[in-house]
């Protein structure tokens, strides 16, 4: 039973899993990744914090050999093999409309819609702030069930925004491949920063 006031606590293996031992994967091996998986990682992933619960994150899965041959031309050139191999490429976009949701999600203060809809820029900085932080999340979601997530930043985001989402106000802020490695990681652990030079106390 937990003591009142303390929330529980994931053992070494699921630590592990998120953090010490998951590697950034450059290649992948042809298992697919079914619809299940995929809708389960936005299952876990949904439950990030941000503010007001605007939730602006959306999410692309791109898999069919069709819809590669539409992403990859926007990728770096270096990027574009990674991508290749994966089973899945995750293009994560923020909704700039995401206040129409509000009545729904913040049914305590539906009256941010209109408030939204009145201050752009505050919006703007709302998607900015908080899809990122999402999307974090989203990579430790895919961690979760068992696959490796490849993060990039090296793509056009308004020729994907121009691809995939025409006419809509989503727009894409980071690409992920994911699915399971294809063998061992091709570069040694890099080091992290120690606490005494990452940490302050007041």
């Amino acid at each position: 039973m937990s003591v009142p006031g303390t929330l529980p606590r994931i053992n070494d293996e699921a630590r592990a899993a998120l953090f010490t031992d998951a590697r950034t994967a450059y290649s992948f091996a042809g298992t697919p990744v079914g619809d299940e998986t995929l809708t389960g990682i936005w299952e876990l992933a949904r439950w990030a914090p941000t503010a007001a619960n605007t939730q602006p994150l959306r999410v692309l899965y791109i898999r069919t050999p069709e819809g590669k041959e539409r992403l990859l031309p926007h990728l770096d050139e270096g990027n574009r093999a990674k991508s290749a191999s994966a089973p899945v490429v995750a293009v994560l976009a923020v909704d700039h409309r995401f206040h129409e949701h509000i009545p729904h999600i913040l049914p305590i203060r539906p009256e941010l819609k209109d408030h939204f809809e009145a201050e752009p820029a505050q919006r703007d900085g709302i998607a900015s702030f908080n899809g990122p932080l999402q999307a974090g999340y989203f990579i430790l979601a895919v961690r979760a069930f068992g696959l490796a997530a490849g993060p990039m930043a090296g793509f056009d985001p308004a020729g994907i925004d121009k691809e995939f989402f025409p006419g809509s106000d989503w727009h894409s802020i980071l690409v992920v491949n994911l699915g399971h490695p294809a063998g061992a990681p091709e570069f040694d652990r890099m080091p992290r920063l120690a606490h005494e030079h990452a940490l302050g106390w007041a």
